[in-house]
């Protein structure tokens, strides 16, 4: 098998996961008793605490876990819908999020929120200028994502959180799921960040909120101790343990393990460039950690489960996306359905090898001339 799907998943990391079967054989006390084994496991949270903290340029009492970047979604966002809901309902955001946003907002709407979608350039982003135009008093939340998960542009997150400098009661959420130990995020203009480890070898079922401190948000989970008053439930020492580990780790090794993606990047950007059928669909400058393509006249779905019975994962869309529709990052830059539905994800990494590359482009070839011959 050749794993290229790595922004829907990756394989955890030997280190990690040693850090957590250690934990989790050490701390067996409850870290809300106060007792010894409970202060012990209390303590071994409080460490990993500040660990992320301290990679992320955090304060640790800003850290909120979760069971993954969804949760942390829905905690940002209804979290500070509720909290708002005296001072105004009309949201921003993007054609461009993760279902577990999109959907958060969707329910809102039938709450009686009024939700405006900013427009998408062909290169993929969003303008901050049209967030400024948009932004009205009652204007309590903009979303949207630091990295899309479908073409890998970097969104002007920045940008946009200086257009929000100073307009009060508008809090700005950040999906920094494709982002964090990918590139350089700063959390030092953003309200709320979600993101989970198991995108750079953490454990499934983790995930990290960010929450500024200070900032008052309603909690989605209710009842018993936590580290924190926004999410309720007995604290896993050992997913904090293995997710301190994860987010240095990550952090700690992003410039040699981009480096390295970027090589494989360029590769296939160059393997590509012989096909006239193929259209890349990333810009230049996107993460070299994700890059999607369309060959014309064969539905990604064809062509990805063709890759699939070769053995080879990749991706059509999100792996948390709707089946059966066209990309709508696609359909952004493109403005062309056909393309869009064409379109297959390939996610790189570090861990991706020079002969997984090359078995992949010979099983591509071999598909490619078939796919053209059965037109």
């Amino acid at each position: 098998m050749i794993y290229l799907d790595y922004s829907a998943n990756t394989p955890v990391s030997p280190r990690v996961l040693q850090s957590f079967t250690d934990a989790a054989a050490r701390y067996v006390g409850n870290p809300n008793s106060n007792h010894p084994a409970g202060l012990a496991a209390k303590a071994a949270i409080d460490e990993a605490t500040a660990r992320i903290a301290a990679a992320l340029g955090v304060q640790p009492d800003e850290i909120i876990y979760t069971s993954g970047a969804s949760e942390s979604n829905n905690t940002a966002i209804r979290g500070t819908l509720h909290a708002s809901r005296h001072i105004g309902r009309h949201v921003l955001t993007t054609p461009l999020e993760h279902p577990s946003v999109s959907g958060c907002l969707t329910a809102a709407m039938e709450r009686g929120y009024e939700i405006d979608m900013l427009s998408v350039g062909r290169d993929g982003r969003i303008d901050p200028e049209e967030v400024r135009s948009l932004l009205r008093p009652d204007t309590v939340l903009v979303a949207m994502t630091a990295v899309d998960s479908e073409l890998g542009t970097v969104q002007p997150v920045r940008e946009v959180a200086r257009v929000l400098r100073g307009v009060a009661h508008c809090c700005l959420h950040v999906d920094a799921t494709q982002a964090i130990g990918k590139l350089p995020f700063s959390f030092d203009e953003v309200d709320t960040v979600s993101f989970a480890p198991h995108k750079f070898g953490g454990i499934v079922g983790s995930g990290v909120l960010f929450k500024r401190h200070g900032l008052a948000i309603e909690p989605l989970i209710y009842g018993g101790t936590s580290t924190t008053l926004y999410r309720s439930g007995t604290p896993a020492a050992a997913l904090a343990v293995s997710t301190a580990e994860a987010v240095c780790a990550a952090i700690g090794g992003m410039e040699d393990n981009t480096a390295i993606v970027r090589g494989h990047n360029a590769r296939l950007r160059d393997f590509f460039a012989r096909y006239p059928k193929v259209q890349l669909n990333s810009p230049d400058d996107a993460i070299p950690h994700i890059l999607n393509l369309s060959v014309e006249g064969v539905r990604g779905t064809s062509f990805q489960q063709a890759l699939a019975a070769a053995g080879i994962c990749v991706s059509v869309k999100s792996a948390c996306a709707v089946e059966g529709t066209p990309s709508r990052a696609v359909m952004a830059v493109s403005r062309d359905r056909k393309r869009a539905l064409s379109s297959f994800r390939i996610s790189l990494s570090h861990l991706t090898t020079a002969d997984e590359l090359l078995e992949f482009e010979t099983v591509f070839d071999r598909l490619y001339t078939e796919f053209e011959t059965h037109e």
